[in-house]
């Protein structure tokens, strides 16, 4: 991609936080043999193109840096299978509190 991202545009970066050999010495000899990675989705600070080291605020207002990687980055993360008995608890709750005078 080689358009300009605009200013304010929701954008992911990425920056190696730590290089192998940098990590903590009690960390699993694997985990060690790899860079320590960071993925944050922010606000863009200035224009710039994918690829380019850039400056984001995040929504809780931190400034970061990195290689800007994507534009509109989708969340990809999940909260598993449904639970049944978790998908019932709701409205036993409101059964009690409206029996309780407590809710309409």
């Amino acid at each position: 991609m080689t358009d300009v991202v605009a200013t304010g545009s929701w954008v992911q970066i990425h920056r190696v936080v730590l290089r192998p050999g940098q990590r903590a010495p009690q960390v699993p000899e694997e985990t060690q043999r790899v860079p320590l990675e960071m993925l944050v989705k922010g606000f863009l600070a200035e224009a710039a193109r994918v690829g380019d080291d850039v400056e984001i605020v995040t929504a809780a207002g931190r400034r970061l840096r990195g290689t800007l990687t994507d534009v509109n980055p989708a969340y990809s993360h999940g909260f598993g299978e449904p639970v049944p008995e978790l998908g019932r608890i709701g409205l036993e709750v409101r059964a009690v509190l409206r029996e309780r005078g407590r809710i309409r």
